[in-house]
Order: C-alpha cells, then structure tokens, then sequence
C-alpha cells in the first residue's frame, strides 16, 4: 500500500437474545445491549482519508434505514476502488417480539457471499446423556433444518431451538448455512444442555432446559479474527 490506508477495520457484532414463550414466537428475560461476540482487522484505515469519509456515509445510511427496515446492504463507492465500502445490518425477525442485530462492514464485498466459517461456538454443561432430552433435541433441530426460510423457531416440551440467516443469502445458501450450523451443534455440542453455533452468515441454538436466554452467565465478550 502507499500510505493511505492499509485493509480496513471490520466490525462483526451480533447480539442475539432469544426466549421462548411458545412454539412459534420466543419473548425475552434480558437487556437488548448483550454482547454476544465482534471482531475486527489487525490493519487500520488513514484517518481523514476518503475510505473514511466512505465509511462514515455507510454507517450513517445503516443507522437511517434501521428506523423503518429489519435489513439493508449498501455499497459505498469511491473515487478509487480502495475507497469503496460495503456494509449491511440486520435485525431479527419483527414478527416476533425477538431483538438482536447484526452489523458488519468491510472493503471486501461480503454481500451475497455464503460464508459458514465458525464465528462462535458455545455449549453448555453436559448433562449426560439423557435419552429422551436428546432425542427431542435432535427431532427440534431436524425440523428447523427441514423447514424453509430465514427465521426458524422449533421446539418440544422444555427443548427449543431457533435459527437464522443473514438476509443477503439466497434461499439455497440460507439452507445451507443452516444446515451446517445445526449439524454442528449435534457434533460439537454432543450431551450439553445448550448449544450455540455462530456461523458468518447464519445461527443455530438450542436449549434442553427450557426458555432461551441471554443472562449474565451465559454471555460475554468473545473475539475472533476475520
């Protein structure tokens, strides 16, 4: 590079909080301002410099169309190609009263891009393999991975489950992702009486014990590098 800027800073934040009152919409137990995990590049963007000024367009335009949208993408161009900026958020779905969002921007273009890298990963204690919890855990998960469509909600007695993917994904790319995502929590997760799995472009969660929530004890900050 000469000078003016190296790759720029990424920002990745998701702060997903889930419960459920029902089978069909969760309700919440937790603040909307849990942080679930970020991460950003070791390089820097110049200070003053156009991809700054790029940058600070794209996250004013994210921030406006929040107030009426659950989801936008934007592209931010330059006079040069290393001053374009690219850069979406999303909401959760508005249908349930579920909060959460993601933000993500880059010099890179992303959008539209399936990405199944393991963003974040978490399960809870083991609670040994208890047969009926698990069959139901693993009956909760196939049938979010079977049903269609970006938001997903499942469950059965005291097990649940959601998933979702970011809105940029086709509907095969969606699946996809998905389908990782919960193939991991049965693998990586195994006996755990929760499971999170944070792929780039889409979730999976479960919980053997009732409501999905973030609390105290089951947050806090987790970094990774994009």
């Amino acid at each position: 590079m000469t000078g003016r800027r190296t790759r720029s800073s990424l920002l990745l934040t998701l702060t997903f909080i889930v419960s459920f009152s029902s089978l069909t919409c969760p309700s919440f137990s937790a603040s909307t301002d849990a942080f679930v995990f970020g991460g950003c590049t070791q390089q820097k963007y110049v200070h003053d410099s156009p991809f700054e000024s790029n940058l600070n367009s794209l996250l004013t335009s994210l921030v406006n169309s929040a107030t009426y949208s659950s989801y936008n993408k934007y592209t931010i161009m330059g006079s040069s190609p290393q001053d374009v900026v690219y850069g979406l958020y999303q909401r959760a779905a508005e249908h349930c009263s579920y909060k959460g969002c993601y933000v993500k921007y880059d010099n890179t273009t992303f959008l539209g891009v399936e990405d199944k890298t393991v963003a974040l990963k978490k399960c809870g204690p083991s609670v040994g393999y208890k047969t009926d919890a698990m069959n139901l855990r693993d009956a909760v998960l196939g049938g979010m991975a079977r049903t269609g469509g970006a938001y997903r909600v499942g469950g059965s007695g005291d097990v649940q489950g959601v998933a979702q993917c970011v809105g940029d994904l086709s509907a095969g790319e969606c699946q996809d992702c998905l389908s990782e995502a919960i193939m991991r929590l049965r693998s990586d997760c195994g006996t755990a009486d929760y499971g999170d799995m944070f792929l780039a472009k889409c979730y999976a969660r479960y919980t053997t014990g009732g409501p999905l929530a973030y609390t105290k004890s089951h947050s806090g900050k987790h970094g990774f590098k994009a």
